[in-house]
């Protein structure tokens, strides 16, 4: 199936589910969903369109909102699914019961942007220390980082 077919077949089984499809380039797809259609969409995604390799999730402060990207790569196209979390309210659903390599990637979303996953599997912290303050997130814009002062050993105080 090529890329093209792909769009006009997604386009025909999600309707008006998919907020926005295009094909900016060859082999290339993006696909925005509401949150609560993620899961469904993702499972549709593996089953149909043989995207079970989910190279990575990003994500990106965008001052009200959280935008979560997931990026699948198939045989025929790598296909970005975006959505959107409010700020307000950062949750989205765990994907991790249709794609089981997602929870590093959940993990991380989790503690860099503070975007409660709901149903991860192992929410432990993935990258920051244990004794990371919470709360604080460093992917988020409105993050300051203070760092601390240096002590040399021996050195003058």
């Amino acid at each position: 199936m090529s890329d093209i077919e792909i769009v006009e077949s997604l386009k025909r089984d999600l309707g008006a589910k998919a907020l926005e499809l295009t094909n900016p380039d060859r082999r290339r797809i993006f696909l925005k969903v509401a949150a609560p259609e993620l899961v469904p969409t993702v499972t549709l995604l593996r089953d149909k369109y043989d995207c079970a390799y989910l190279a990575t999730i990003s994500g990106v402060d965008k001052s009200e909102m959280f935008e979560v990207l997931y990026h699948f790569a198939s045989p025929a196209a790598s296909i970005t699914v975006r959505t959107e979390v409010p700020r307000s309210e950062p949750r989205i659903a765990s994907i991790s019961a249709v794609i089981p390599g997602a929870v590093f990637y959940e993990r991380e979303i989790q503690e860099m942007f503070g975007v409660a996953v709901e149903g991860i599997p192992d929410g432990r912290r993935l990258n920051l220390p244990d004794d990371w303050p919470d709360g604080q997130y460093p992917l988020r814009k409105d993050w300051k980082h203070v760092r601390p002062e240096e002590v040399i050993p021996g050195g003058k105080s």
